[in-house]
């Protein structure tokens, strides 16, 4: 975290109906990779289905304007630029199997935040080891108004505490904007993980 808000984050994904570990990490074959984690991550959300398309696996990437790119690809691109992206989901995202490449892919590749109607309880916590932010829609409505086009800010960061829901902007193609609230399930030691980048990077930091 570089102690800021998050601003303009590119959407990467608006997943519907089950997006379970599977289809956000793939198994089979894809486990040989498990060791590396960076050709592992060449699977990430290829099973996920495009809210706006009904296709798996593909979307539009926003800064080159090519439709039906691979998800993998799309974040790899973003992650060159510098630019760190949200994906969001619908209810009980993350459900399934308690693999740690589904959040870790995702966060290797540049994830800043995760937004959904709820998650599964196990994959919530990953990301959360990861420094990735999991938050919730308070109104489970608000995920009807994310367009494909929409950049995403996250504001309230620098006052992150349990129990504070954030402010989260959509920021549309034609200039509009929408805010609303999000909430998380933080604690205070999961917000110092946020904060150092993951909970691996806070013990880290805290070995002598």
């Amino acid at each position: 975290w570089d102690g800021g808000d998050m601003e303009r984050l590119p959407l990467l994904l608006k997943a519907r109906g089950k997006c379970t570990t599977d289809h956000i990490s793939m198994a089979g074959p894809w486990l040989r990779f498990r060791g590396h984690l960076d050709n592992i991550s060449d699977n990430m959300f290829i099973g996920a289905v495009n809210a706006f398309t009904g296709d798996a696996g593909t979307g539009l990437d926003q800064l080159s304007g090519e439709r039906d790119v691979a998800f993998p690809a799309i974040a790899r691109h973003y992650k060159a630029e510098g630019a760190r992206w949200v994906v969001v989901g619908d209810e009980n995202y993350g459900e399934g199997s308690s693999r740690e490449h589904a959040a870790m892919s995702p966060r290797h590749l540049g994830a800043g935040a995760v937004i959904t109607r709820s998650f599964a309880r196990i994959h919530e916590s990953n990301l959360k080891k990861q420094g990735v932010l999991p938050l919730t829609f308070s109104d489970p409505g608000d995920y009807e108004k994310v367009l494909e086009t929409d950049r995403v800010s996250l504001r309230g960061l620098d006052a992150l505490a349990p129990d504070t829901p954030l402010a989260a902007v959509l920021q549309h193609e034609d200039g509009s904007e929408e805010t609303f609230e999000v909430e998380h399930t933080l604690n205070a030691e999961q917000i110092a993980w946020f904060r150092a980048g993951s909970a691996l990077n806070l013990l880290r930091d805290e070995t002598p």
